[in-house]
């Protein structure tokens, strides 16, 4: 094999099932035998995007919805370097990734030649780790090595720069050197790997003594735990068992099962998102709580408003598969570098005789408390008054229309692009089951959702029973990659995009309104496209939203097979609440009564 045949064998042996990519210069030797491979029945599918930026957030929501690795191919120069936003995202989201970027030729790199970038020390900081192939010897073992990184530990974006003579030049004993370095790079691996068992029970005292000591716990669940197999079910067994509430993150949002037996009459266990635009009852349990059992989550400024005071009122138990995350933002009591099934595993096996019946009283009036605090918010703050149809209102209404019964719970999945559609969608909708709520969180790219919503599409395609994926958009974010709609018309995937247009850069304008007395600085899209007619030029349907009476029809919409093109006209006034400004911490909440003129 030569090495272009090397890397889609390789990519074969790993059941990798989509690539997502555009061609070049530097990668056609790979995009021939990309070819044929299909020729001969190879199992790839190669789905080719109009932006490299659309393939790699494309690859992401794939990522995310599958638990798979996220494949990308990419050519020199332009784009590898059009790769750098999704692989920064994908960092901060912590979604594996494995990107494939040609190079000029080993002779000619450094001579600035043509189309070459130092992909290098672009994507140095923004990716787990990254590799420029220099020699022919060391491809299988560099590609093994990525493909291991990028989904072991915290999973994560990695990128290997292929120069084209590489592509070209042959390898002897292909598959005998694939299973050898295999063997030797998992030993490796295997070998450095922190015992998470190990870690957790030196630490069993100290954890059972923060435990047995706190009359106000609370977990926070982040998106370490959607991304470890089973933990979403451990932790709500420990929940249950020991009468302790949880809040999420924005990346947690579909680990946390909102229904009964969480929450009911007389129980509230799943709080619902924290954070700047978070459930203002997760924000209060958060703020009252005397210790936080943190799971797979940053301690973001975005989660928590003020790291820094954090954890001066309250113990923390923080477990992370990532050392690196422990005490970087808020200190933490006691430290567990594990994996979060394993975690909240232990947690849960926790014997009855260590955790007495008493203090499991303590722990259910803490959850009364809550409750009826619960009980006496005003809800209706959330958007304040606005003269027009709400986003609020369209995505409740879809999220009704789609349904609430748990067969159609376990076959949808929401995606949003960046702003207050994502914040709104994030405190309205209700989800049963894992890597159903797919969003860009740490970086907050606009122009994610549309790709993002294809990939997870097609990720969705082999599930069986009747599948949904629902994207809410922005009318800024859509149009940073609305070239994608001639991929989703290609791949024919089903999904109904809702872009919901306010004529703004909604958060912008929020925060402007809020807190630069009004001065609305190029926030203001008053120039928008008929959005329609831009689906019917890709040839996709569409239909118009612009009165509350209009969504009459989404049940037709929905129930579509094809995808949907809905063009939503909002309110540009509706804001978002609660919200918690820049630096505070999360009892500050600022509801719409709080702005209101005397």
């Amino acid at each position: 094999m030569n090495g272009a045949e090397y890397i889609i064998n390789f990519l074969e042996r790993k059941e990798t099932e989509i690539i997502f990519g555009y061609p070049g210069g530097a990668v056609l030797t790979l995009y021939d035998a990309l070819y044929r491979a299909a020729k001969r029945g190879g199992t790839l599918r190669h789905v080719l995007t109009r932006h490299e930026q659309g393939a790699v957030h494309a690859a992401e929501g794939y990522a995310q919805t599958t638990s798979k690795t996220g494949v990308v191919f990419a050519t020199s120069g332009p784009g590898a370097a059009n790769l750098v936003t999704g692989l920064a995202d994908a960092m901060l989201d912590s979604v594996p990734i494995f990107a494939v970027t040609g190079q000029v030729d080993t002779a000619d790199i450094g001579k600035d030649a043509f189309q070459e970038a130092d992909m290098l020390g672009v994507s140095l900081s923004i990716t787990k780790h990254n590799y420029l192939v220099r020699d022919i010897k060391d491809l299988p073992v560099i590609l093994e090595e990525a493909w291991q990184i990028a989904r072991r530990g915290r999973l994560g974006p990695v990128l290997v720069d292929v120069p084209k003579d590489i592509f070209s030049e042959n390898i002897d004993a292909p598959n005998e050197i694939y299973e050898l370095c295999e063997q030797k790079i998992t030993k490796d691996f295997e070998d450095r790997k922190i015992k998470s068992g190990e870690n957790l029970n030196a630490q069993k005292d100290r954890i059972l003594e923060l435990f047995t000591q706190s009359l106000r716990p609370v977990i926070l669940a982040g998106g370490g735990v959607s991304a470890s197999k089973d933990a979403p079910e451990y932790m709500q067994r420990f929940m249950d068992k020991f009468n302790i509430p949880c809040a999420v993150s924005l990346m947690g949002k579909s680990v946390l099962d909102t229904s009964p037996p969480f929450n009911g009459s007389d129980k509230l266990l799943a709080l619902g998102m924290a954070g700047m635009h978070g459930i203002p009852i997760a924000n209060t349990a958060l703020s009252k709580s005397d210790l936080v059992i943190a799971a797979g989550t940053r301690f973001s400024d975005r989660t928590v408003g003020n790291p820094r005071l954090f954890s001066q009122f309250r113990a923390v138990i923080h477990a992370d598969i990532d050392i690196a995350e422990i005490s970087k933002n808020v200190k933490a009591n006691v430290a567990v570098v594990s994996d979060a099934a394993e975690f909240f595993k232990f947690m849960t096996e926790l014997s009855p005789c260590e955790v007495s019946g008493l203090k499991k009283e303590q722990w259910a009036a803490w959850v009364r408390e809550l409750k009826k605090e619960k009980d006496e918010l005003d809800i209706r703050e959330k958007s304040g008054h606005t003269r027009g149809l709400k986003m609020r209102d369209v995505i409740k209404k879809v999220v009704e229309t789609v349904g609430t019964g748990d067969n159609l719970k376990n076959n949808i999945s929401y995606i949003t692009d960046v702003g207050q559609h994502q914040m709104i969608a994030a405190q309205e909708i209700i989800l049963k089951t894992p890597r159903t709520f797919v969003t860009s969180g740490g970086l907050g790219t606009m122009g994610f959702g549309l790709p993002a919503a294809i990939g997870a599409a097609i990720g969705r395609e082999n599930k069986k029973g009747r599948q949904q994926v629902i994207l809410f958009s922005g009318d800024g974010g859509i149009q940073m990659n609305i070239q994608e709609l001639a991929t989703l018309k290609k791949t024919r995937v089903p999904v109904k995009i809702f872009i919901l247009e306010n004529k703004r850069l909604g958060m912008v304008r929020q925060w402007q309104e809020k807190f630069y007395n009004g001065r609305y600085s190029y926030s203001t899209l008053d120039d928008n496209p008929d959005f329609t007619k831009i689906a019917e030029a890709y040839g996709i349907k569409s239909a118009k939203i612009h009165t509350r009476a209009d969504m009459s029809g989404l049940k037709s919409i929905i129930d579509c097979r094809e995808s949907v093109l809905v063009h939503v006209q909002t309110d540009p006034g509706e804001n978002v609440y609660p919200m918690i400004p820049a630096g505070k911490s999360n009892h500050e909440m600022l509801f719409a009564k709080d702005f209101r003129r005397e």
